[in-house]
């Protein structure tokens, strides 16, 4: 650095990167200073500057005496010790000393008193609060919340049917039942005899029983404003991330748009917004939210736009721009790697790069003073009436809760949609018993395989037809189609 670069700098003022000092009198102070750059990113202070960026200047043996404080003070008076590097520069008022912080690799730093600081805006200030302590254990990869138990569960309120599948597909061999214990240890899913955040999570009975915060609250709204007063649909989606997971992506679809782009008239067309998109973004959100902050995931469909919020920001001072590149750190890392086996989810960094391969029109906010990440997904510009996006032919839409009129269906199918209609959400054996019906195969080519190639019932698990957990459900067409049924009855 030369004098001129120094005097830009100096110029632009004091901020979370740019601290200015006549000079150090406290040991303790320089500490302070040294451990909030640490423990935020890095930054430089510059000794020898008064607060309005005037070079007041250094004289040789005030030199000398700051760099034997700066010694002591970053290798005994911060733990751990840091290792700052320093540059002298020479002006006409005499010597400005620039001491180059880097960003921590073993935060938290903290003072000789045990004190954690940390930048805010130009100043510091100390870490009081429990849940940022936490936070910033975790960003360090000292704690994972994801591991911890949760006082009070036991194994009994883990459901076993979901796990013992998960761990025959997984690993192609049955558990022992005398060894569930040290198994589920072992899985990062219990710790002494407790379900951990994991384990509750992913095969919890009722998981929002203990971890009631992690739902995730929709609302659906018919402006672009979220203080508007009225909405046109909400959820508050529980379960374990899997069914939290296909809830939310059933609700973002139901209150999409759908293009026809050169379908045929009684088809449902393509939704607006790729579903690839919003399927990764729904992942991300849930393996990498903060589950030490007491905020829900939410997600907000607008007219021209979805916004999915996940607490917490990116960790250790990753940017939107590396994640967009495939930079990644696992925050949770247990749930990360089981949810490779029950979500769209590989952990490779990717998920974002598909989704904006797939619908460039994402903007990813880091808001780490909030600790939230938010994707703000563009909806189709054609959809709401304006322009449609670069590179997209502007399509006939349809109305997302008045989808095309579906055609004739057949008794069996009719008789799916009412049982449907009744009861919300059913597997093939609850089909069979409320229909009365023994052989399971019938049920699947006469009934069930027809209702879906019509459009009119959808898989809750798409991507795993053979799931034990499957279950069926109505989609937009079919909940027309009966709608249409009703008012005929009713004429």
């Amino acid at each position: 650095m030369n004098a001129q670069q120094l005097q830009r700098i100096l110029a632009s003022g004091e901020d979370s990167n740019h601290q200015f000092k006549r000079e150090i009198s406290r040991l303790d102070s320089l500490a302070a200073e040294l451990a909030a750059f640490s423990n935020n990113g890095g930054g430089r202070i510059f000794i020898g500057v008064a607060d309005n960026g005037q070079i007041i200047g250094l004289t040789p043996e005030q030199v000398r005496r700051f760099n034997q404080q700066l010694s002591n003070a970053a290798s005994n008076n911060i733990r751990p010790p840091i290792h700052p590097l320093t540059e002298n520069i020479v002006t006409d008022h005499g010597v400005v000393v620039v001491v180059t912080v880097p960003n921590g690799l073993n935060k938290p730093y903290m003072d000789l008193q045990g004190r954690v600081w940390v930048k805010n805006g130009a100043d510091k200030r100390h870490v009081t609060s429990r849940e940022e302590m936490q936070r910033m254990f975790l960003n360090a990869g000292l704690i994972q919340a994801d591991t911890l138990p949760i006082p009070g569960s036991t194994l009994a309120d883990l459901d076993e049917k979901a796990f013992n599948a998960y761990f025959q597909k997984r690993y192609s061999y049955d558990t022992d039942p005398a060894k569930l214990e040290s198994t589920l240890t072992s899985m990062g899913l219990a710790k002494e005899q407790q379900l951990t955040v994991a384990g509750v999570l992913l095969f919890g009975k009722q998981p929002q029983r203990w971890l009631p915060v992690c739902i995730i609250k929709a609302v659906a709204f018919p402006g672009t404003s979220i203080a508007d007063i009225n909405y046109l649909d909400s959820e508050d989606i529980y379960g374990t991330l899997q069914e939290q997971f296909q809830r939310s992506f059933s609700f973002i679809k139901r209150n999409l748009h759908h293009v026809q782009n050169g379908r045929g008239f009684n088809t449902l067309g393509e939704l607006e917004v790729p579903p690839v998109a919003i399927e990764e973004l729904l992942v991300n959100a849930l393996m990498h939210r903060d589950y030490f902050d007491s905020a829900s995931i939410r997600i907000l469909v607008f007219r021209d736009r979805i916004e999915i919020i996940s607490p917490g920001h990116l960790p250790d001072n990753i940017t939107t721009d590396e994640i967009r590149q495939g930079k990644t750190k696992r925050r949770n890392p247990v749930l990360s790697d089981h949810a490779a086996h029950l979500l769209p989810y590989r952990g490779l960094g990717s998920g974002v790069h598909r989704a904006l391969e797939a619908w460039p029109h994402i903007e990813l906010q880091d808001h780490r003073n909030g600790n939230e990440f938010r994707a703000v997904v563009a909806r189709s510009e054609r959809a709401t009436g304006s322009t449609s996006p670069p590179g997209q032919v502007a399509d006939q839409v349809t109305d997302p809760v008045a989808p095309p009129v579906a055609p004739p269906v057949a008794p069996p199918v009719r008789a799916v949609l009412r049982q449907l209609e009744k009861y919300g959400e059913l597997s093939n054996a609850q089909l069979r018993e409320h229909l009365k019906i023994n052989d399971r195969r019938h049920v699947r080519r006469s009934y069930i395989d027809p209702a879906l190639e019509a459009g009119l019932i959808e898989m809750t698990i798409p991507d795993k037809p053979s799931s034990s957990q499957q279950r069926y459900r109505l989609t937009a067409a079919g909940q027309q189609w009966l709608q249409q049924q009703h008012e005929k009855n009713n004429e």
